[in-house]
């Protein structure tokens, strides 16, 4: 949840809020939960004027000194918002002990990683678009003036040897494929294939670059698995090169393969 461990670390206090029962049509799930302070959010329980209502409830919370509250909301025409449904929301403020649990909570939750290889122009824009998603991102490559390019906030590994970062990354990775360079192109898209247990392995270029480096995979390791390679990436902007469309069609693509994974039985994960 993007911002929700800064905003628990820090000195103000906070009053947590979930959906604790759903009745028809609404915008979130039962366990939907929000962290709200004076002057700061992170999370939703759905937005439109239901959440303004919570927010609303809970800084009162936080003026007014009280601990707990139940809200119900019912997502009708007075509210601007046509679920039709109702959300139960609970109201609690945080005592120390409860900052605590959900830091650790939050630390330990999953978030599977995305490894763009290659800092170029599709690099970064697909490393702007995934920041936004609650993956962990690394922008890796060999070049420490494209990398001082990548934008704030994302972390990068300059490495002569990127190859070494794809066989230590966890299983159920996600890796795209898009350096400066055709031949370290198919280096690394081979080591991602040859592991087997990734979410998704994507290569820029066209059907042609695909065609070339199946032919360099045959050659050079005897290698015939191509199935679960996406090359090229970004297909659904329908030819559109510009690096920003390339790269939000890419994350919808990335998006769609951690889904999957994740709904997938533990013993097939490594399978997928």
């Amino acid at each position: 949840m993007t911002g929700a461990l800064d905003l628990l670390a820090s000195p103000s206090a906070v009053i947590h809020l979930r959906i604790t029962q759903v009745a028809g049509s609404a915008p979130r799930e039962v366990g939907a939960e929000m962290f709200v302070t004076d002057s700061d959010s992170a999370g939703s329980i759905g937005g439109g004027q239901a959440e303004w209502q919570a927010l609303a409830r809970a800084r009162a919370m936080l003026a007014g000194g009280e601990h707990q509250a139940t809200l119900m909301l019912a997502l009708g025409p007075e509210l601007g918002q046509c679920c039709g449904g109702r959300l139960c929301v609970e109201f609690k403020r945080l005592s120390e002990d409860d900052r605590a649990a959900h830091l650790a909570r939050l630390e330990q939750a999953e978030r599977p990683l995305l490894m763009i290889l290659g800092a170029g122009h599709v690099g970064r824009a697909l490393a702007r678009v995934a920041q936004t998603m609650p993956w962990q991102v690394v922008l890796v490559d060999p070049r420490a003036q494209e990398l001082a390019k990548a934008p704030d906030g994302i972390a990068t590994r300059l490495t002569p040897l990127p190859e070494a970062e794809v066989e230590n990354a966890p299983p159920n990775s996600a890796f795209v494929v898009t350096t400066h360079d055709h031949g370290l192109d198919f280096l690394l898209t081979l080591a991602v294939l040859r592991r087997g247990d990734f979410a998704y392995a994507g290569l820029i270029g066209s059907a042609t670059k695909r065609a070339r480096f199946q032919r360099f995979a045959r050659e050079t390791d005897n290698f015939n698995e191509f199935s679960r390679l996406t090359c090229p990436i970004g297909a659904a902007g329908l030819g559109d090169k510009r690096p920003e469309v390339i790269a939000l069609m890419t994350a919808q693509e990335i998006f769609a393969a951690f889904r999957d994974t994740q709904s997938a039985p533990l013993s097939l994960r490594a399978q997928i």
